[in-house]
């Protein structure tokens, strides 16, 4: 993973030699003498962190930071004000142009050290945390590059299933957990021949013994992970083509047997291929799918969860609406 400099800015030579003295053992370190400068070596050089003093002659502090969190090439970059002891220090005002702390000059060692050390964390677990997203983005779009599946499907139902998460209970973290799990429940589709994923009649009984490992080949691929999302995702991945009745597979589970984190994709993810158009259907009406819901409760689909599901329709049709407009926006691409 790479990370970026540390961009010291202070008018004054001595205060940017302490700086130097202070952090350069541990740290790279590029440096600026005024506002202007700080700019384009923000700019330049992408730093992880930057230290800036406020009584500059060209830009002060406040204006170079405001200009910083303005630019979206920059926004992100945490910005530590370097203020002296006997400078009029309005710590509100910093905090307000986008600033994540203040060191006092003249410079302790050991604070600077510190704060630095700290702030440099909080920038890498940022960075591992878009990692993470990253991963499973690439695990979700894995899992239907060879199928019929297009544009923002596999978002747009892990949205519904987050709503109906929260919808029956689940805290806050949970719902996000199961967010990020639900894109990858068919990751295992990865171990599918194309030619069975394309096939545009149905599936004959060899070929449909071949499809439904997909739900393990996924759970194979996902359980490797040990974070609580992978840990999810493999438990999706596994049951979401398990019935109420026990008429689904791999295992034939039926009613509470199911984890109802597969339940709740179960219904987000039928919802979702009922109302959209694909290469081989047209959308259903609504009334229509809301039938269907209704018809597969007690069979296919967990019946609590369904009237849950059909209470909070509204949400979700508003979700549908604006992943709709995503998707006439930005084509058939994915979501980065």
């Amino acid at each position: 993973m790479k990370f970026g400099p540390i961009l010291a800015v202070d008018d004054e030579p001595l205060n940017l030699d302490a700086l130097r003295h202070v952090l350069s053992h541990d740290h790279r370190l590029v440096y600026a003498r005024n506002g202007r400068e700080a700019l384009a070596a923000a700019a330049a050089h992408q730093p992880s962190l930057i230290l800036l003093d406020i009584q500059m002659p060209d830009m002060d502090g406040y204006s170079v930071c405001l200009a910083l969190k303005r630019d979206p090439a920059t926004a992100h970059i945490p910005v530590i004000f370097v203020t002296g002891m006997g400078e009029v220090w309005d710590e509100a005002k910093g905090f307000e142009c986008g600033a994540v702390d203040y060191i006092v000059k003249p410079i302790a060692p050991s604070t600077t050290r510190a704060r630095v050390r700290t702030h440099l964390s909080l920038v890498h677990a940022s960075q591992l945390e878009q990692s993470y997203h990253d991963a499973i983005s690439m695990l979700g779009k894995a899992g239907h590059y060879n199928d019929n599946d297009t544009g923002v499907h596999i978002w747009r139902m892990a949205s519904y299933a987050r709503e109906l998460a929260s919808a029956v209970g689940w805290g806050a973290e949970a719902c996000r957990d199961l967010e990020l799990a639900a894109p990858m429940h068919d990751t295992g589709k990865i171990g599918i021949p194309g030619a069975i994923l394309r096939k545009p009649g149905k599936l004959d009984a060899n070929e449909w013994e071949v499809m439904k490992a997909h739900t393990r080949i996924g759970y194979d691929i996902l359980r490797m992970g040990h974070s609580p999302v992978f840990e999810l995702a493999a438990e999706v991945a596994l049951r979401h083509h398990e019935k109420w009745d026990g008429s689904g597979y791999p295992d034939g589970l039926s009613g509470e047997r199911i984890p109802e984190s597969a339940r709740i994709v179960a219904i987000a993810d039928v919802f979702d291929a009922l109302m959209v158009r694909r290469p081989y259907k047209e959308p259903w009406p609504l009334a229509d799918v809301v039938a269907h819901l209704r018809e597969e409760a007690g069979t296919h689909f967990d019946p609590r969860l369904i009237e849950n599901f059909l209470a909070i329709l509204p949400r979700i049709m508003s979700l549908k609406e604006s992943w709709d407009a995503f998707e006439v926006t930005h084509g058939v691409a994915q979501l980065a």
